[in-house]
């Protein structure tokens, strides 16, 4: 009788702590990589207005711009635009950039090396392919709020 008892509480125990299964767990995909932009949408909103948003799709030249989250705390855009007169696309300096990504409240913060003020940022959605980053620009009217949303696909290092 006594076994038996054991046993059921045992069972009991089991049954009150319930089972996990793998589907409790949601890895998110790091920001760390080489990131190609798509295109962007810039969105303004005046107060008391309705939310006005430019759909901007990227040309070749401009798809050949990499962002490179390296580490936890550096990276480097390399932006790519098109030629003033025909001819190959005009690759820019380097942009070296500091951030720090909290990935609970999804914030990152960027410091442009040679700029005095950081800017913020929201990761919108992170997957294994797809990086979507809302950038707020400071505006000198306080009543206009200005964000850039790129859209980011993910790349291999000789792409």
């Amino acid at each position: 009788m006594k076994k038996l008892a054991l046993l059921f509480s045992g069972l009991s125990l089991l049954v009150a702590s319930g089972c996990s299964t793998s589907n409790d767990f949601v890895q998110e995909a790091p920001l760390i990589g080489l990131w190609k932009p798509i295109k962007e949408v810039v969105t303004v909103v005046k107060v008391d207005e309705q939310p006005v948003s430019d759909v901007i799709t990227y040309t070749d030249c401009q798809m050949m711009s990499r962002w490179w989250f390296s580490n936890e705390t550096t990276g480097k855009r390399i932006d790519v635009k098109d030629p003033a007169v025909p001819g190959p696309c005009d690759i820019q300096p380097d942009s070296n950039f500091t951030y720090s990504y909290d990935k609970d409240s999804k914030a990152v913060v960027m410091k442009v090396q040679g700029t005095v003020e950081p800017v913020s940022a929201k990761v919108v959605s992170l997957d294994e392919t797809t990086l979507n980053l809302a950038i707020r620009e400071e505006t000198q009217d306080p009543t206009v709020f200005k964000t850039r949303t790129y859209t980011f696909k993910r790349v291999n290092p000789q792409q």
